[in-house]
């Protein structure tokens, strides 16, 4: 098992050894930006560090965003379904993230290999998935990338929200963003259309993903941006979340549609309301 799950996206990852303060013991994960390991602190206790690639650390961009995400990690953390933080700073230039290890895999993982650590909780993770959510929200903040590989899950089916990269401020009023973040098969229409957004489109993306984890298969599929945004706003061959798992319950489904909704307008406005609902359904 691992934190943040197993992907090396690094074909020449850094050795082990020492950084700073820390020992880099193993390699749990390579992303597109930085590094995860396990490393050992001065007091011998075990932690999760993300260390930019080296081949980003004078990426003015690149270190922005990192630390823009260390950032509002240390605003939101102290919460039971947040990746806890400890610190974070840069050694010989290389900015790096201190956080809590923790024994899991991503819920991508557990979903692709249909664990049973996932089938036996599944209600539980999509209440508390939302309770994480829900409190980023009310701390100030949209995720911004919210999908199953930034959710860990232990083997008691706990979970920890993390990879706080592309969040911002919710804004006062809906706000175009100067770029287009997040994950297309995770992102709003409005996102894709380059509109003003605010937190409701975490709330669509929570939608898609609870379309996955509960049908086997995405709403709207597709390899590119485009083909996505197509099928998204021509609904012509959507399939309702009951037709591909009938055993859901009805009032379930109308929580998944209310989120998935192309306008804004007509999604859950607050994650409270959605907890409150999912709470309804999935606690009686």
């Amino acid at each position: 098992m691992a934190i943040f799950g197993s992907s090396q996206d690094d074909p020449n990852p850094p050795p082990a050894g020492q950084f700073g303060r820390f020992h880099l013991q193993e390699l749990i994960n390579s992303g597109g930006m930085a590094d995860i390991w396990l490393a050992t602190g001065p007091n011998g206790k075990h932690y999760a560090l993300r260390r930019l690639h080296q081949r980003l650390r004078f990426s003015w961009i690149a270190r922005r965003r990192f630390f823009a995400g260390c950032e509002v990690l240390s605003k939101v953390y102290g919460h039971e379904f947040i990746v806890d933080y400890i610190e974070h700073g840069t050694v010989r230039t290389t900015p790096y993230l201190l956080m809590e290890y923790v024994e899991s895999d991503n819920l991508k993982e557990l979903y692709g290999r249909h664990d049973p650590v996932l089938l036996e909780n599944i209600a539980q993770i999509l209440i508390d998935m939302a309770t994480a959510l829900e409190h980023v929200h009310s701390s100030g903040f949209m995720h911004l990338d919210f999908k199953p590989e930034n959710v860990l899950v232990t083997r008691n089916g706990g979970i920890r929200l993390v990879d706080f990269d592309l969040s911002r401020p919710i804004p006062e009023k809906p706000k175009q963003a100067r770029r287009n973040p997040g994950t297309p098969a995770y992102m709003a229409p409005e996102q894709f259309q380059r509109r003003p957004i605010d937190q409701r489109v975490d709330i669509f993306a929570f939608g898609v993903a609870a379309y996955e984890l509960l049908t086997n298969q995405k709403p709207f599929p597709g390899d590119e941006a485009r083909e996505i945004l197509d099928r998204q706003l021509d609904r012509t061959e959507f399939v309702a979340p009951r037709a591909l798992n009938p055993d859901l319950p009805l009032p379930l489904e109308k929580i998944i549609l209310k989120c998935l909704e192309n306008d804004p307008n007509r999604r859950y406005h607050f994650m409270s309301l959605l907890l409150r609902d999912l709470q309804a359904v999935l606690y009686c």
